[in-house]
């Protein structure tokens, strides 16, 4: 068995068995997924153990622009003062509540910040936001770095340049 990470496939990969425990990501993988990336909405990518196509994890990217007075001064020292900015939404994140605990919604994060750093050599974005669900997925992004918005304590953000960083860490 191999780990894949591939862009969801209808025919192909099997969604109807995904469950993490929120209906909401439940319900978004075996219902919406697939007309969102076929109306290009969300780009939405799959963890298999292949052989087997059963979805253990997932996660969607999209574009997005973030109001720049929402922002760490630190973090919009030195950018332009539009008061909209271009970034990244990495809308959902999800793994299978009989995979969790394995490390996987890091692996496949760190799949998506690294699709994120490929994608500004083409597109510019200033950074990666997410809208966390709850508390501990509040804590889950925030133990790579991410930081919290000003008035918004679920959504996050992380700085492109972070990101750069954190991958040099971990040598990705």
């Amino acid at each position: 068995m191999v780990l894949t990470i591939e862009l969801l496939d209808s025919k192909r990969h099997n969604r109807s068995i995904f469950a993490c425990g929120n209906d909401s990501l439940d319900g978004y993988i075996v219902k919406s997924a697939s007309q969102h990336l076929k109306k290009k909405v969300a780009t939405v990518f799959v963890l298999i153990d292949s052989p087997s196509m059963d979805i253990i994890a997932y996660y969607t990217l999209s574009t997005y622009t973030v109001d720049i007075t929402n922002l760490d001064k630190t973090f919009t020292k030195g950018l332009p003062r539009y008061p909209l900015l271009p970034a990244i939404l990495l809308g959902r994140l999800a793994v299978d509540s009989s995979r969790q605990d394995q490390g996987l919604g890091g692996v496949i994060l760190i799949d998506a910040l690294k699709r994120v750093l490929r994608a500004t050599e083409q597109v510019a974005s200033v950074a990666v936001i997410v809208e966390a669900i709850d508390e501990k997925a509040v804590n889950f992004y925030q133990k790579y770095g991410f930081q919290q918005f000003k008035e918004h304590s679920f959504k996050l953000y992380l700085s492109v340049k972070a990101i750069e960083e954190l991958c040099l860490r971990f040598e990705i």
